[in-house]
């Protein structure tokens, strides 16, 4: 396995060229600049995203999640509190967040504040995803162990007649989070191995851009 994996090509490129000197003055900006760069490069799932969390021993944990929205308060996912993501948050809301573009050679890295929006706010994406998404999200045991297929096949069909019968329904435990960003780094992947790094770092004055070593 170690050799058919160092075998295989890294960073073979060409990817697209990175001013640093004329980056947006904050974050939010140049993310949405790179974001619809990789929309229209055709990046499959280009709003799909690593969330860090860390547990109740401080061990760290991650998992993939889709980006739902981004505005001045941060970059927004949601979850259940039940589960882990939840109650790792609950407990520790320091989180991080990364994006990979491999097809342009891009990485963001976020280090922020997970906060809960509105009531309101959550009910609404609650209510914008798939029915299938509500059912599953209305069983509410994320993580749990599961005894058979079955046991969750009756406990979806279960959930998925309450939405027929009450399309307003959501679940008490359904969560939007915003991260508040502290930090956040751009990295522009190059063959050479030269890579570009753009590290905004919050102040007092607003965002430092600090260039950084590959």
């Amino acid at each position: 396995m170690k050799d058919q994996i160092q075998s295989l090509a890294s960073l073979s490129g060409p990817f697209p060229p990175f001013d640093l000197d004329a980056a947006c003055d904050g974050p939010c900006d140049l993310f949405s600049v790179w974001l619809r760069e990789a929309i229209e490069a055709g990046v499959k799932e280009p709003h799909a995203m690593v969330l860090s969390t860390v547990d109740d021993s401080g061990a760290p944990d991650a998992r993939v999640l889709i980006l739902k929205n981004l505005d001045h308060r941060g970059w927004h996912f949601a979850t259940t509190d039940a589960g882990p993501k939840g109650q790792q948050i609950a407990a520790n809301p320091y989180v991080a967040l990364t994006f990979y573009w491999q097809p342009l050679g891009r990485q963001v890295r976020i280090r922020g504040i997970a906060l809960r929006a509105p009531e309101a706010e959550r009910g609404r994406d609650f209510r914008r995803r798939s029915a299938a998404a509500r059912a599953v999200a209305l069983v509410g045991r994320q993580s749990e162990i599961l005894a058979s297929r079955r046991e969750l096949d009756l406990a979806v069909e279960t959930q998925a007649r309450r939405i027929v019968e009450t399309p307003d329904i959501a679940a008490p435990n359904w969560s939007l989070f915003m991260v508040m960003p502290h930090q956040v780094e751009f990295w522009q992947g190059n063959p050479d191995r030269l890579h570009q790094r753009l590290r905004y770092r919050k102040a007092k004055s607003g965002w430092l851009r600090e260039p950084l070593w590959p």
